[in-house]
This record gives structure tokens, C-alpha cells and sequence, in this order.
């Protein structure tokens, strides 16, 4: 029977004072200071599988400790189950019991058990414990946007088309292997896919490129009609096998859909020489919802634009996750009235980028009762417009700027927020949202220290 808190602590248990260790031991007061967590993450934990027999397993605080330890310092499953074997300080903190030596698998299923909107409301149970412990007033904003990229190779039509053949030559073959052994065509075209592939990546003959393009069309459209066969053959299978042959049914049903588009796409943008728009184009056949992200005049991105919301604190107090690439000045009023709902009232000074900017975004803000919204690009607004005089400004301006050092925290120093190394959409707004709870848990620890 899986339980929610740990048993009371060893007698033994050592603390060494190691700064990270005392940031842990503070971390750790944080959580025993907000039991009610417990029930969100044990929720889904007991979800999908019963908890009154069978082994304990990791109880729900051991599974969110054990989150905040991966988020925090990005090791791997397997190198966290070491850490949590070897280390004293992480066994400490993650409340592990003598005997309890959780392995890779055990921990993945269990950190990726809890779902976006659990993290969602943990996180907005943090955010109110801040304004509880007067760390964050949420009097005084600061908005900007970021993107973060998906677990995705860069991506061109000849890869995409190779991707879709391997994988669906490998999900045909899987079938072949069933019993009773389905039957439909089927020849393995991977390995002369590749030879193409080659040749268009490093040949610097146009004509070579065109030949090698449409022979690698030529075995993505075989491919397709093996798997268009096979398909009801595996549906109709029965037997021992069944559940393996309709699994593998749903996912050749999903590859084919996703590699008709390809092959679309190649044939318009290669040999046709057509624009395709943003919208339409495919991007990646594993993690299909990718968007492509451009920022101002910098380098195109494959992931997913993030809004977030920081404070004096520089606690990140909201983070909003969009789908496709929304003009920042489009969300610059949701941000606002997300922030209401969580504090109760509108922010006194508010401080976005320059993309937020524009008269509406300025009207809105002043509106409802926002004293002070200024933009980091003015855009043809005025500063006495924005704020009350110049000093107030520029000091906003510069208050706008900290954020970034939030980012590049989340981002690039510890957290791992630059690339999303979990699957599918749900999976991105997991990593993501664990990943901001972390290190809200690291702001608020060091604010705790910095008043003792």
C-alpha cells in the first residue's frame, strides 16, 4: 500500500554543511511546511494502478523529492538511482529509508506520473506560501518570453523522409515476428534510404540531389503502401499476440498520416520549388507537435514559446505555454488577468519587453489599475504615458532586465530548461513546469537562509 509522508526520520541521520546540503535542508523544511502537496502528487500516483495491495513503493513525498533532485541538478535516471544510492545528502533529502534503492526504471515512472496540471497547482500552492512567508508581494511584475526546444535533430525533408521509412520498416518487421504471423509485402528499404540521405547531404550537383530526392520518395511511397496493408491485418489479428499487433497497428496508423505529409511537403518544396508555410510544415515524426519558433532576427528554434512572469523575488510566478508562435503583444493581457486570479488583484508596476508593446497592451494595463506599465522599446508610446516620470522608467527598464538572469538560470546554468528532453506535448509541459517549481524551491530556500 503506497503511503503519502515518510516515517519519522532516523535518529542517525547527519546533516554535513556543505552549501548545497544546507540549500536541501532548507528545501526540505519548505515541503514539510506545505503537507498538502502530498495529496496532489499521491492522486496521481494511485491513478491508473491500485494502492491497497501489493509493495509499498515510493511514497508520494519520496517521489516529489526524488522530482526536485532530477530537475535540479539535470542528472540522468540512471545517475540519479546512483546518487540516491551513494549519496548521503541526497538520501537525506529525498527521505529514503534503509533498504529503499529505487533503480532508473522505477524512478522515471514515478517522476512521470504526475501530470501538468498537478505540477501546475503545486507550483500555485508555492506561490501563495511566498506571499504567506512576505517574499513575494506580487506588487511589483516583470514579463518576458523565452523558447525552449524539444528533443529533435534539426530538420530537413531528406531526414524526415529517412526517419518515417526506419521507423515504420521497424514497426513492420516487429509484426512479422507476431504469432499467428500476420501477412502483407513487406521489403526493408532502410539501408538503401540511408545511401540516398547520404548523397543529398554531401553531393554538390543539383541534378545528383533531384535523383537521390525522388528515389528517397520512391521508398517512402513503398513503405507507405506496406504499412497501408498491413495495418488491417494486424487490427484483425487474434490470439496471444493481440494486444502487441493492435499497438502496433495505432502506431503505424499515426506514422503513415505524419509521413503522407512529408512526402507532401518534400515534393512541393523540392521539386516544385513552392514556399511552405510555417504552419503547415512537419518538423519532426517522433515529436510531431514542434513548432518552429523565431524571436526577432535570431536564429530559428524547434520547441515551444514560454511566457513567464517574475517578481522582486525573482520567483517565477507564472509561466504560460503556448502552441504554434504567438506575437508576445497577444498574451501581454492574459499574463495579467492569470496574475489576478493568483494574487487577487492586478500588479502596481509592471515591466515587459519591448515585444509586449502596444497602445491597446498600454490601455489595457492602465485600465485596471496598473500605475506603472512600461515597455523595454517604447514602440510610439511616450514615458510620461507608461509611468509617472522618467526615473520611474528607467528604473522599471532596469528591473525588467533581472529577469534574464532568471532565464539563463533556468536555462543554462542548473535547471536544463533549454531543451526539453521529455516526450510529447504532455511531457513538455511536465519537464517544463517541474523544472520552474525547482527552482522556485531554490529562490525560496535562498531568501529563508539570507533572513537567519
Amino acid at each position: 500500500m503506497r503511503r503519502k509522508p515518510n516515517r519519522q526520520m532516523n535518529l542517525f541521520t547527519t546533516v554535513t554543511n556543505n552549501p548545497i546540503a544546507r540549500e536541501l535542508e532548507e528545501i526540505s523544511k519548505i515541503i514539510d511546511g506545505n503537507p498538502g502537496v502530498l495529496d496532489l502528487v499521491y492522486k496521481d500516483l494511485v491513478k491508473a494502478k491500485r494502492h491497497d495491495t501489493g509493495r509499498e513503493g515510493l511514497t508520494a513525498e519520496q517521489v516529489l523529492r526524488c522530482c526536485i533532485l532530477k530537475q535540479y541538478h539535470q542528472p540522468s535516471y540512471e545517475e540519479l538511482a546512483f546518487y540516491l544510492d551513494d549519496s548521503s545528502a541526497f538520501r537525506t533529502f529525498s527521505r529514503l529509508e534503509m533498504g529503499q534503492y529505487p533503480c532508473k526504471s522505477i524512478l522515471q515512472e514515478n517522476i512521470k506520473s504526475l501530470s501538468e496540471e498537478t505540477w501546475e497547482a503545486i507550483h500555485s500552492r508555492f506561490i501563495d506560501y511566498a506571499q504567506d512567508e512576505e517574499i513575494e508581494t506580487g506588487k511589483k511584475i516583470r514579463i518576458d518570453s523565452t523558447a525552449i526546444e524539444t528533443e529533435i535533430h534539426h530538420p530537413t525533408d531528406s531526414t524526415l523522409l529517412c526517419d518515417g521509412i526506419r521507423a515504420v520498416s521497424r514497426w513492420l518487421s516487429a509484426g512479422k515476428q507476431l504469432s499467428p504471423r500476420p501477412v502483407y509485402p513487406f521489403s526493408d528499404h532502410t539501408r538503401a534510404a540511408k545511401k540516398r540521405l547520404m548523397v543529398i547531404l554531401n553531393t554538390r550537383k543539383e541534378k545528383v540531389r533531384l535523383f537521390a530526392y525522388r528515389a528517397l520518395l520512391s521508398y517512402a511511397e513503398r513503405v507507405v503502401v506496406y504499412a497501408e496493408t498491413a495495418i488491417p491485418a494486424l487490427w484483425s489479428l487474434e490470439g496471444s499476440d493481440s494486444l502487441a499487433a493492435h499497438g502496433l497497428a495505432s502506431n503505424l496508423e499515426r506514422a503513415v498520416g505524419i509521413l503522407r505529409k512529408v512526402v507532401d511537403q518534400t515534393v512541393r518544396r523540392v521539386l516544385r520549388g513552392e514556399r511552405i508555410p510555417a504552419s503547415e510544415k512537419v518538423v519532426s515524426f517522433f515529436e510531431e507537435h514542434t513548432d518552429i519558433i523565431v524571436k526577432g532576427c535570431r536564429d530559428v528554434q524547434y520547441g515551444h514559446k514560454v511566457f513567464l512572469t517574475g517578481g522582486a523575488s525573482n520567483l517565477i510566478m507564472d509561466c504560460l505555454i503556448e502552441r504554434s508562435n504567438p506575437a508576445d503583444s497577444d498574451r501581454y493581457q492574459a499574463l495579467l488577468e492569470r496574475h489576478k486570479e493568483q494574487f487577487g488583484r492586478v500588479p502596481r508596476q509592471v515591466s515587459a519587453d519591448g515585444g509586449f508593446a502596444s497602445r491597446n497592451n498600454l490601455a489595457f494595463a492602465k485600465g485596471h489599475e496598473v500605475k506603472d506599465a512600461v515597455f523595454a522599446k517604447k514602440r510610439g508610446l511616450s514615458v510620461i504615458e507608461m509611468a509617472k516620470s522618467a526615473w520611474v522608467y528607467k528604473m522599471l527598464r532596469n528591473f525588467r532586465a533581472g529577469i534574464e538572469a532568471g532565464i539563463s538560470t533556468l536555462k543554462k546554468q542548473v535547471f536544463g530548461l533549454d531543451r526539453c528532453t521529455w516526450s510529447g506535448w504532455g511531457g513538455f509541459k511536465q519537464y517544463v513546469w517541474s523544472s520552474i517549481f525547482s527552482y522556485n524551491l531554490l529562490v525560496l530556500a535562498r531568501a529563508r537562509l539570507a533572513k537567519a
